[in-house]
């Protein structure tokens, strides 16, 4: 059938290849810093923040002292605690070398970031006006297929991010956030895009307003939290600025602790509107099964880190499985497996 107003779907389109050229532009900008400018840590942040209301900076060795749970030398050193990795306490000990520099001006790599957070936040602007147009254009929800939802996952992913960087100045995440949502999109665009529609009737009800929204919010959080992960196992291989692996594992870990309750109520949601849709809360369908299989691997990953103290590499390698088991849930399932949600209608 065709659209009710073919102009915005059209406008829709354009803003979406605007947006991937604005990301594409961030990442660059992000990449720039990363690369060449200062590097950036929670010690820094920390002596910043602590001496904030007395107008002044916390020396390099009372910030090591206080994040990294030792005391300080004399000679401005500091002892670690006992069981501290050595990278962490590496990661501290430069952080304070680098201190001293927080007055100059900044370099034109860290202009570069300041740059690119600006091209994020343009994006994301043209990124909601994508889905808001296409939404409008047939007037219903903007994620009714496999390539609305994709988008929309991106644009969640985006938005997490940037709300992150305004709580945690996590501006190091950019260069990667970006990427992955520019990658998302083109994906998107080339191998799942459909002409804008309606939908099928199971689909036409308030509760694709409930479950989905839901199901894209959660999508994103544990899309920077994947991120962080990636990040964690290919710190040492990399020539990046980036923190410390104590600072990813905490990014992480407070993606997850905001998504982990969305997701849950996004799986209830489904449940209740399949109920309605189809006379049952659980039919054991591969999307139901991958969605709950989803749950448990981010629930073994909280519930381990809350009892055992579960952290580090095996901590992350966890929550990466469960990230794919996300994605395989959000594409593969429909993409490779039918079922009563193969109407996502994914291009043949």
């Amino acid at each position: 059938m065709p659209v009710e107003n073919s102009g915005l779907a059209v406008l829709s389109d354009q803003l979406v290849l605007v947006t991937v050229l604005l990301y594409v532009f961030a990442m660059i900008g992000y990449a720039l810093d990363l690369g060449f400018g200062r590097p950036r840590s929670r010690a820094r942040a920390a002596g910043t923040e602590a001496g904030a209301d007395a107008g002044t900076e916390v020396p390099a060795d009372a910030v090591l002292a206080t994040v990294g749970g030792g005391t300080a030398s004399p000679a401005g050193g500091a002892a670690g605690p006992a069981g501290a990795s050595a990278e962490a306490v590496e990661a501290v000990e430069a952080a304070g070398r680098d201190a001293t520099a927080g007055k100059e001006p900044p370099s034109w790599a860290s202009r570069a970031g300041t740059v690119a957070v600006v091209l994020t936040w343009l994006g994301w602007a043209a990124h909601l006006s994508a889905i808001l147009t296409r939404g409008v254009s047939v007037n219903r929800w903007p994620w009714g297929n496999m390539y609305e939802f994709v988008v929309a996952m991106c644009l969640a992913a985006v938005a997490a991010f940037l709300f992150m960087d305004l709580r945690y100045r996590v501006r190091f995440l950019g260069a990667f956030v970006t990427v992955a949502a520019a990658l998302g999109l083109g994906f998107s665009v080339k191998y799942l895009e459909v002409q804008a529609g309606p939908v099928v009737p199971a689909l036409n009800s308030y509760w694709i307003a409930i479950h989905v929204s839901a199901a894209i919010i959660a999508s994103g959080l544990f899309t920077v939290a994947g991120v962080c992960g990636i990040l964690y196992l290919v710190r040492k291989d990399t020539a990046l600025r980036l923190p410390s692996l104590e600072d990813l594992d905490r990014i992480a870990h407070r993606a997850i602790v905001i998504s982990f309750p969305i997701w849950t109520f996004a799986v209830i949601a489904g449940s209740l509107w399949a109920d309605k849709a189809w006379g049952r809360y659980w039919g054991w369908d591969p999307k139901e099964v991958w969605a709950f299989i989803t749950w448990i691997a981010y629930a073994a990953y909280l519930h381990a880190r809350a009892t055992a103290g579960f952290k580090g590499r095996a901590a992350m390698i966890v929550q990466l499985i469960a990230f794919a088991c996300l994605l395989f849930n959000l594409v593969g399932v429909n993409v490779f497996i039918g079922g009563l949600h193969s109407y996502a209608e994914v291009p043949g």
